[in-house]
């Protein structure tokens, strides 16, 4: 999981000149302004656009009968647990081996991962600019495994007793789309550059909020109140987090540069945010915003004042580590804010059922009991 820290002004990253670890010259004020403007800046934006284009997605998943696996009470309550292992095994990793080894296979691993997710960002954009001397022809892959039954049926007969592995359309628009993601990642995977990482970082992001679904509000109330406990322990108890996050070169944290008014693109002491802070927080406001779209009101309360309280939580964040001259676990302000919010206002508005009842998905037992009884309601 993403570092969740904001780190203070007096434990700026450390740069290595020709073999030597040399400090970093300390940020001005207007320098953090600007960073710390921006890191807020590129945080809500993927929960902004991620939350919508995550309706439109639940939309067409209903459309096609598409039932997507959900996180259960017990694999939220079971998250924690796992991302604490995983990072204390990232943490033991950077002990052992070579931090420059490790970070050159997560570094290939990202490069994949982040192309793609540029690529299903940004593929209607680039689409629509491309000339029109490139035509948009459809292709197909199409990858099955096929039962032999009987050796005289024709191919379309064993294919269609076949099992469907990979069944992929695309047109030579997204292949245009492809190549130019893969230049961006091309840059991050040799510069390590912060613009690429952030265009990288974004764009997982806002997949992530879009893609990544609860199902209901009590699902994600336990997941983050989980993560609450896990992002605390980890940066006050220990120095994992922070140890980890300054180790780890993958493009899986937004970074903006403090001295950028001094050196330009070529700034290079950072602050950063993980995106841990962006989308799990993300992808409950989502669901806020789907459940706004469920009540049919032609007003989305819930995802704007939850919305706006992530915003405050996230500058609490800044202004205490601050204060504090201490890095900060986010969630610590984020996770109240989130959860608080919009409990309070479905209190206030007498929505607290319905709220704990949504579910994006009904399970099969419910879907039938709600047809018998709408039936029912037909019949008399």
């Amino acid at each position: 999981m993403a570092d969740s820290t904001l780190p203070s002004p007096n434990e700026n990253l450390t740069d290595l000149n020709a073999g030597n670890a040399t400090a970093k010259i300390p940020a001005t004020v207007e320098g953090m302004a600007v960073a710390y403007g921006s890191l807020v800046v590129m945080a809500i934006l993927p929960i902004f656009f991620g939350s919508f284009r995550s309706v439109k997605h639940h939309k067409e998943q209903k459309e096609w009968g598409e039932i997507p696996e959900t996180m259960s009470h017990k694999d939220a309550a079971m998250f924690p647990i796992i991302a604490s292992a995983a990072l204390f095994g990232l943490y033991c990793f950077f002990q052992i081996f070579s931090k420059k080894d490790i970070n050159l296979l997560l570094t290939g691993y990202f490069f994949f991962l982040g192309v793609l997710a540029l690529s299903h960002l940004l593929s209607p954009v680039i689409s629509s600019l491309v000339p029109a001397a490139i035509p948009n022809v459809t292709y197909r892959i199409h990858f099955a495994r096929i039962d032999h039954e009987n050796e005289d049926e024709s191919e379309e007969a064993e294919g269609s007793r076949g099992e469907e592995i990979i069944n992929y359309f695309f047109t030579s628009h997204d292949v245009v789309c492809l190549a130019c993601c893969t230049l961006v990642g091309a840059w991050y995977l040799i510069e390590k550059h912060w613009v690429a990482n952030n265009l990288l970082a974004i764009a997982f992001a806002i997949n992530g909020v879009e893609l990544m679904h609860l199902n209901n509000v009590i699902t994600g109330c336990i997941l983050l109140c989980g993560l609450f406990v896990y992002d605390i322990f980890w940066v006050f108890g220990t120095n994992v987090m922070v140890t980890v996050a300054r180790s780890f070169e993958a493009p899986i944290k937004l970074v903006f540069p403090q001295d950028l008014l001094e050196h330009g693109l070529e700034a290079n002491n950072f602050a950063m945010l993980g995106l841990g802070d962006v989308v799990i927080p993300g992808i409950f406001i989502a669901l806020l915003l789907r459940f706004d779209h469920s009540l049919k009101r032609k007003s989305n309360t819930y995802f704007y004042v939850t919305f706006t309280a992530y915003l405050l939580g996230l500058l609490a964040t800044i202004f205490v580590m601050h204060v504090s001259k201490h890095a900060q676990p986010a969630l610590l302000y984020l996770v109240p804010a989130c959860i608080g919010t919009p409990l309070l206002v479905a209190i206030a508005r007498g929505d607290i059922k319905a709220m704990f009842e949504y579910e994006d998905h009904p399970s099969a037992k419910e879907k039938t009991t709600a047809e018998s009884n709408s039936k029912q309601k037909k019949d008399e």
